[in-house]
């Protein structure tokens, strides 16, 4: 190559890196202000529960939990406009999958095998049962099809994710979706403020309260949220249990596909699968990674608890971001039908999961 090609060529090659960068400029300046207000939520739950353990000698309510209830205090009273929405969306799902993906690093094999078989085929059985109970009583309220099929995997598997994943699947409409991703977003969050005092009431152990969590809480961060009041030992079982749930997700969109094959309800067909992405989230695969290189002793012992510090920081910033991004005034507008079948759902799940603890003597 001449001198002058080799001159012109260097000259793009820092025009891409310029380029790149006032991109990622451009991005950070976007995400700023969202993300600025998750932190000073989160700030505020800090300081909150620091006042806590100052008066009490302890947290009742954890940061996490504080953290959702200031958001959703102020989510209530002002609806943030255009330029907070970007970084608060990113805190909400980025930072959080960030955090579950980190939480993999304090989970080893020896914790996979402490669940034993018939925990993990009890998860399988529970999420068959829920799904399938869950769409006969949406039915029999009168909910249309589509409906009970996304509010029944929504309850049943991961919340927001399996409603976006079968949506396609069974050929949902746009009004169907937001209708039931609203209400996940809102019981998702009174589940998590409920379960921790629920465990209290009924003297839960670690152990049984973190597959309490991981059977019923909806979203794998939220599991975070739920049993972090409880121990360590909850939130590792906890988790654990949420992502067997939510690997059903591929299996079941499988079998709705051959269900809904052909039919044709509505004018709507089957569009087929959806992605792979949607079926196994990128951060179940980073969590199985790092636990898998725990296990091996990839992962150096002084990087553990700077990993569960960073992990738990990203937590508290994305539930105050998750609150933001609630409006409990939603649930007044879904009507009565489908908000009995989303409670009569969620109490199902509990009862199911409850169940399966005393059946395999972990009550």
């Amino acid at each position: 190559m001449s001198s002058p090609d080799v001159h012109f060529e260097e000259i793009a090659r820092h025009r891409r890196i310029a380029a790149a960068g006032n991109r990622s400029m451009a991005m950070l300046v976007r995400l700023a202000p969202g993300v600025l207000l998750c932190g000073v939520v989160s700030l505020l739950a800090v300081g909150l529960q620091a006042v806590e353990i100052k008066l009490a000698g302890r947290a009742w309510l954890e940061a996490l939990v504080l953290a959702i209830l200031l958001g959703t205090a102020v989510r209530t009273a002002w609806k943030p406009g255009a330029r907070w929405c970007p970084g608060i969306s990113f805190s909400a799902k980025i930072l959080l999958e960030v955090a579950v993906v980190l939480l993999g690093a304090s989970i080893s094999a020896a914790t996979l095998a402490s669940a034993g078989l018939p925990l993990l085929a009890g998860v399988a059985v529970v999420v068959a049962l829920a799904i399938s109970v869950s769409y006969g009583l949406g039915r029999l309220i009168g909910l249309p099809h589509r409906m009970a099929t996304l509010i029944a995997c929504g309850n049943s598997i991961c919340g927001n994710s399996a409603i976006a994943a079968v949506a396609p699947v069974i050929g949902a409409d746009g009004d169907d979706v937001a209708t039931s991703i609203a209400f996940t977003a809102v019981l998702g969050v009174g589940v998590v403020l409920i379960l921790p005092v629920l465990a209290g009431l009924l003297h839960m152990h670690a152990l049984p309260f973190g597959v309490l969590a991981g059977l019923t809480v909806y979203a794998v961060p939220q599991v975070l949220a739920a049993t972090a009041p409880v121990s360590a030992l909850s939130v590792q079982m906890g988790t654990l249990v949420k992502l067997v749930r939510v690997l059903m997700l591929g299996p079941v969109c499988v079998v709705l596909a051959l269900i809904t094959a052909g039919r044709n309800e509505g004018g709507a067909t089957r569009r087929g699968l959806p992605p792979l992405h949607h079926l196994v989230p990128w951060f179940i695969i980073g969590f199985l990674g790092l636990m898998g290189a725990r296990s091996a002793g990839l992962i150096p012992v002084e990087v553990l608890k700077p990993a569960a510090s960073m992990a738990n920081i990203l937590t508290v910033l994305s539930m105050a971001a998750l609150g933001l991004g609630v409006d409990v005034r939603v649930v007044a507008r879904a009507g009565a039908r489908v908000v009995s079948v989303v409670v009569l759902s969620l109490l199902l799940l509990g009862g199911v999961a409850f169940a399966l603890i005393r059946l395999i003597g972990l009550s």
